[in-house]
């Protein structure tokens, strides 16, 4: 695999034009061409439905990372949109006899995908792989974490060329997150229901938090492409999907493997989200907003966990919080918002709807509860409901256009 990588062959002005106004340089709060990911799976009694865990089988543990660069590229005569660095971490704890039998396959994939060893790892084309064994993970010695009986520790790294020494501060988030615990899920209450969103008109203005339904309706892939992008969960042809089990056995992720055998043909995967949401435009969504922000009734930048920058490009402002480095990242609450509308956001993860409760904010809420996965529809109840929420279940375009309705507001 060679670096720069195309995602978009070819871009039009337009296309440049936005991309050196929403997604180049330093002026926003996150670097808008970066993407980033991580997910930290482990084997306990917390999660045992999804992981496995039993008295006798405990201490498992798959830790992914990634972090990619994208920019544009001039060589050719029109403008692409490349992939310039990438940064793919896998780190496996498992039984020493797993680990080891993973090694030789390891062995098999690097021969078979034609990878070099050098003084600093194994290279193909403009990336490098390493692969390093432990008995004790100096991160878990960091955190004073003890590793389980008769366990081991196999950490494999792709980097670009020139990036095998990432900064201490990117190869210590994902551990940094790890330290922060399991997620515990939100104990819902009894939410009010209702047909329509004529009851905001009782608390205005109000404020906007958006999660990844506005972007689904603009085309972009929901989460759980990325859950199977990098093997998260176990595949969808294995009957433990019903439960969304975690892949944590070496022999059971394929991602590694997929990287080491064609990794030209699996970066047009890992690039696949970054590039749906570049090319994505504002729906009526994004634009009824806008409107209802310039008629007064929406006040304050728009709360986002999504990093697609479509409120943005609708010409609102956008504060992003989907944050690794910030597990409760601050919010703007305005003093003069009286609710907060939630749009397509299943969990309150960084603590945005319990902060506007407590300011005494009116928590209204437009969310299907349910997605289309894998050609079915999935109940998928939103997690933290309280008695005194509002919540209607619709998508966010009919939903927010009848509000317009209600306020004689003209998209």
């Amino acid at each position: 695999m060679y670096l720069p990588h195309p995602v978009i062959e070819q871009l039009s002005d337009q296309q440049v034009k936005t991309w050196n106004q929403h997604f180049a340089g330093d002026g926003h709060e996150r670097p808008r061409s970066v993407e980033e990911g991580i997910w930290r799976r482990t084997q306990e009694p917390a999660n045992a439905e999804q992981s496995g865990w039993r008295e006798d089988a405990a201490g498992r543990r798959r830790v992914v990372h990634y972090r990619y660069d994208y920019g544009l590229d001039y060589t050719f005569p029109v403008p692409r949109l490349v992939l310039a660095e990438l940064y793919l971490y896998v780190s496996f704890t498992a039984p020493a006899e797993e680990i080891s039998a993973y090694g030789k396959h390891l062995q098999g994939w690097l021969a078979e995908g034609r990878w070099k060893e050098k003084a600093n790892g194994w290279h193909r084309g403009d990336l490098v792989v390493t692969l390093t064994e432990y008995d004790a993970h100096p991160q878990d010695e960091r955190a004073d974490r003890d590793t389980p009986d008769g366990f081991r520790s196999l950490d494999v790294l792709f980097t670009s060329e020139g990036y095998s020494s990432p900064p201490r501060t990117l190869r210590n988030l994902p551990w940094d997150v790890l330290a922060g615990g399991i997620r515990v899920k939100e104990k819902r209450g009894n939410p009010t229901y209702a047909e329509d969103l004529s009851g905001l008109l009782d608390y205005l203005p109000f404020q906007v938090e958006v999660g990844c339904g506005t972007s689904i309706e603009a085309g972009i892939p929901p989460l759980h492409y990325l859950h199977e992008v990098y093997r998260v969960t176990a595949r969808k042809d294995n009957t433990l999907t019903q439960s969304h089990a975690f892949t944590l056995s070496p022999q059971a992720d394929t991602l590694v493997q997929e990287m080491l055998l064609d990794a030209p043909g699996k970066a047009e995967h890992l690039t696949r989200m970054f590039a749906a949401c570049f090319l994505a435009q504002p729906t009526p969504a994004h634009h009824t907003l806008r409107a209802l922000h310039d008629a007064g009734h929406m006040v304050g930048p728009v709360i986002t966990h999504n990093f697609d920058t479509l409120s943005a490009r609708a010409g609102l402002e956008e504060v992003f919080v989907r944050r690794y480095d910030q597990k409760i990242p601050p919010v703007p609450f305005l003093d003069e918002a009286r609710a907060l509308l939630v749009i397509g956001l299943h969990a309150d993860r960084r603590a945005v709807q319990a902060r506007a409760r407590e300011k005494g904010m009116k928590i209204f809420y437009v969310d299907p509860e349910g997605l289309e996965e894998n050609g079915v529809f999935k109940e998928y109840p939103i997690e933290g409901a309280r008695e005194g929420d509002i919540v209607v279940r619709a998508e966010a375009i009919p939903a927010l256009q009848r509000l317009c309705e209600f306020l004689k507001v003209t998209v």
